[in-house]
């Protein structure tokens, strides 16, 4: 288990390039899986969960090349099913999260999958029942087996149907997109996410030969076809560590410029800093954060305390909310954070109050940050990070934080962040990694 050793209390300047988006590249990868032909895709982020999904593509017989630093080429054209039987299937599938997407590819070339219940962040809840029931739609049955903790999916005839999802989700969303494409018949998903990341992977299966349309709406047909070929794909910038970025030059009273953000697919989230009292510039595809002595959070129309909250695609990712959380805790004002995906999302915040930050946790799903002004510096503490963004939130309260701190499991951030501590010193934070 690794640690970080943060001495706050740096002032940051300098440029920063984001990453390929994580969400994005767990289901563009596994779309790889629908052709027998080549695949190239760019701006991979060199990441735990990232390269744990493209090992366990070459563990199942797809011929992966390195092309460059962030480039790949894959090959589907011997995949070895009856690897899905094996322990060590079990065994990597259950250790991450993002192994479910395989299903929808599998299912839609070869009739047959196999996955274990899925792990990943200690979040809350997450039930696949979305991805299940839309296979279930299109003609599949499951069969759980509970002691063994392991699906067997079988969809040898998947034909197309109209369907509405549970819950717009977005793993969901694309698992049973995927699967659709090689269906008998017009497959429509109403309540469809609609995510940059969804948008993306349309575009990708479009360049394969699928034909999706309705692209970026909540309502997607899909026709299905006999076979689907190769393309090249370019993955977005990942805009959570954008929105990661923003919060931690406010929150370190630091001058960041942002690199390659693709600033028309963020949606609500530049805005929502912005209402925060966060200055950003706009230079092109660059985002500017200015050094600020203070930035004060917005009242309501009528003054009463703003509320951020997450939402279902074009409003505020959830995956934000603990950096929006943490970055208040050094404004002017107060703000209602409510975080009602995930029920343990907010955990976390015990370790900011131990820090000194004033934040009251009303339930699982609501906070109230009153927001210091950086007239009550942080202090350094001992903590551990319980899943990837809390572990960035607090890898920014330390870096604003007087003294020295020490976040251990760090391995949670390295699963969705690439050498974030050697890209963090190279705009001057004291960041040490302790193996």
């Amino acid at each position: 288990m690794g640690s970080f050793k943060v001495k706050g209390g740096n002032q940051l300047k300098g440029e920063i390039i984001p990453q390929g988006a994580k969400n994005e590249a767990l289901q563009i990868l596994s779309a790889v899986l629908l052709t027998s032909q080549k695949i190239t895709i760019s701006n991979i982020p060199n990441i735990r969960d990232v390269m744990k999904l493209i090992e366990l593509l070459g563990d199942l017989g797809v011929e992966v090349e390195k092309l460059a630093t962030d480039t790949y080429s894959f090959k589907a054209g011997n995949v070895n099913l009856d690897y899905l039987l094996s322990n060590d299937f079990k065994t990597k599938g259950a250790s991450l999260r993002g192994s479910i997407m395989i299903i929808g590819p599998l299912l839609a070339r070869f009739g047959l999958a196999y996955i274990p219940e899925p792990g990943g962040d200690k979040i809350g809840r997450r039930p696949v029942d979305t991805h299940l029931r839309g296979f279930e739609k299109l003609g599949a049955t499951f069969e759980h087996m509970h002691a063994e903790r392991f699906y067997k999916i079988d969809g040898k005839n998947l034909t197309g149907t109209y369907m509405v999802l549970d819950e717009a989700s977005v793993t969901g969303t694309a698992n049973i997109l995927m699967a659709a494409t090689l269906a008998n018949g017009t497959t429509s998903i109403y309540n469809a996410a609609c995510e940059p990341y969804i948008q993306q992977l349309c575009k990708m299966l479009n360049k394969m030969g699928a034909k999706i349309s309705g692209v970026g709406s909540n309502l997607l047909h899909i026709t299905g076809v006999d076979s689907l070929g190769g393309c090249e794909h370019r993955m977005l910038p990942d805009m959570i560590e954008i929105g990661s970025f923003i919060g931690l030059a406010a929150a370190t009273h630091s001058d960041i410029l942002i690199k390659n953000c693709a600033i028309e697919s963020l949606g609500v989230i530049p805005k929502v800093f912005q209402r925060m009292g966060i200055q950003l510039e706009f230079e092109g595809d660059d985002i500017h954060i200015i050094q600020q002595d203070s930035y004060k959070i917005e009242t309501l129309i009528d003054g009463s305390i703003l509320t951020i909250k997450d939402g279902i695609w074009p409003a505020f990712t959830p995956d934000l909310i603990s950096i929006a959380l943490v970055t208040a805790t050094q404004a002017k004002g107060s703000v209602l954070i409510h975080q009602w995906m995930f029920e343990s999302r907010l955990f976390f915040v015990d370790n900011l109050i131990d820090m000194g930050a004033k934040i009251i946790l009303c339930d699982p799903h609501r906070a109230v940050v009153i927001g210091s002004n950086r007239e009550t510096k942080l202090r350094g503490i001992n903590m551990s990070s319980p899943d990837i963004r809390a572990g960035v939130s607090m890898l920014i309260a330390a870096l604003a934080a007087n003294g020295t701190s020490t976040i251990n499991n760090i391995e949670q951030i390295d699963r969705g962040y690439q050498f974030i501590d050697d890209r963090l010193r190279s705009i001057g934070a004291d960041i040490t990694r302790i193996q």
